[in-house]
């Protein structure tokens, strides 16, 4: 019997309205129109960002720019690394019978990204509207608060990298 991993948190079917309204604050026009989208199969998704660490166990090397810290997330990887991650993830977890023969690690479509983000809800972020930005720094590190640099992961945040039955 395949074992979930423990740092995956498993998103349920259901519907949202992906993109934002005209009328929300900072609204950029790429963000719309507002479309009605059904997630019709469940998935699981990594809890955090993949770190440095795990991107070096599977892939043998560490492509980021800010290291120090192997809790960090890798960064500077490119599509084609990511999916290359995720192929190479799957097929190392499937030999070792952690994960069954018909599941694959991918990256989620824009789709079930925005959906797992909006954590249920209808607001502009998942923990509120905060127009003012005035509560953004307990949920994100961003230009103004994380020196320029990046965090150890699990501080603020969520990854992008799921595991996903076929």
């Amino acid at each position: 019997e395949a074992v979930t991993p423990t740092n995956m948190v498993f998103i349920p079917p259901g519907t949202f309205r992906m993109g934002s309204p005209m009328n929300e604050v900072d609204q950029d026009f790429q963000e719309g129109p507002q479309t009605a989208v059904t997630i019709s199969r469940g998935f699981w998704m990594g809890k955090y960002e993949v770190t440095q660490g795990e991107y070096l166990a599977v892939m043998g090397s560490n492509p980021s720019y800010f290291t120090g810290d192997t809790n960090r997330p890798v960064e500077t990887v490119s599509w084609f690394d990511a999916t290359n991650y995720c192929a190479t993830l799957t097929q190392r977890e499937r030999a070792a019978g952690r994960i069954a023969t018909n599941s694959v690690y991918r990256l989620p479509t824009e789709a079930e990204w925005e959906y797992a983000c909006r954590a249920w809800t209808s607001t502009r972020f998942s923990y509120g509207d905060d127009p003012g930005y005035t509560n953004l720094s307990n949920y994100a590190w961003y230009r103004d608060n994380s020196g320029n640099t990046t965090h150890p992961v699990g501080q603020k945040l969520a990854n992008p990298c799921g595991l996903y039955d076929m």
